[in-house]
């Protein structure tokens, strides 16, 4: 396709150099000016591709694949829901069925950089490294000391991946509904897969963006689904490539110097 497109721009080339010569005598300083109308049209495919994220050098070694701990662990910079009610929640179970009971008002709680929590009544908590079943229990035995019979619930608010489904063009931050969160699970809440997008080829880049571990995903064939259920980390960036089209993108490059062309000739051709 590469090929194709450079020997259109050169045949297009070729065409204004004879047309330029039977309009006019050419002259050292014209010449300069074909040569850049012709620099111009000969672009190179980075023009085409511009879009383009995340490209891997050829042969780059993709980071293997790992089992990850099945629960979430909290850690510092995440924020946190955390509801607490006495008497062992007796309050969330509605037996009379008189729908009188109200639910807390949502305060998130910043994990701090040193994975402490500040929260009511205990200050300054550490909660990073527990998964939060952990960490609803070790409240409630903390908040033992003031309140009768406490139970805790937490939620992680800020889980979240990164998905382009289309490339570079469409892009989608995707909440993490539960702590089992797949690979297949957010590319359904994107969209899915487009028509111009390559479903054997997508990246997930996961940790430090400055040196992230890239993984390599086909999704093209029933044999590359084993890989599908590859549990999610909180702010993994998920990339598919998108189909190129060079065909198109080189015409959309073209189309503006042809019009320009034509019109320089038609005028041309009038006042002959």
């Amino acid at each position: 396709m590469f090929l194709i497109i450079k020997l259109t721009q050169l045949s297009l080339y070729l065409l204004i150099i004879e047309v330029s010569k039977t309009m006019i005598k050419i002259k050292k300083n014209k010449i300069y000016l074909i040569f850049a109308i012709a620099t111009i049209l000969l672009s190179s495919c980075k023009t085409l591709n511009s879009s383009r994220m995340f490209k891997t050098p050829k042969n780059y070694e993709y980071s293997e694949f790992k089992e990850l701990d099945k629960e979430y662990k909290i850690k510092a910079f995440d924020e946190l829901d955390v509801k607490i009610y006495t008497n062992k929640g007796d309050q969330l179970v509605d037996i009379k069925g008189t729908n009188t009971i109200q639910n807390q008002n949502p305060i998130t709680f910043d994990v701090e950089y040193d994975g402490k929590v500040k929260l009511p009544t205990l200050d300054r908590v550490e909660l990073a490294g527990l998964t939060v079943r952990e960490a609803e229990a070790k409240l409630e035995t903390d908040y033992k000391k003031y309140f009768i019979d406490p139970f805790v619930l937490i939620t992680v608010t800020n889980r979240r991946v990164f998905v382009f489904s289309a490339g570079s063009t469409k892009a989608n931050v995707i909440p993490m509904k539960n702590a089992n969160f797949t690979l297949i699970e957010a590319l359904a809440e994107s969209g899915g897969i487009s028509d111009y997008s390559k479903a054997y080829n997508i990246k997930l880049l996961r940790g430090d963006l400055n040196n992230p571990e890239v993984f390599e995903f086909k999704l093209r064939n029933i044999e590359d689904m084993q890989n599908t259920n590859f549990l999610l980390r909180s702010n993994d960036v998920i990339y598919v490539e998108k189909r190129a089209r060079y065909a198109t993108k080189a015409l959309a490059e073209i189309t503006p110097y042809l019009t320009l062309f034509t019109s320089i000739l038609t005028v041309y051709l009038l006042v002959k």
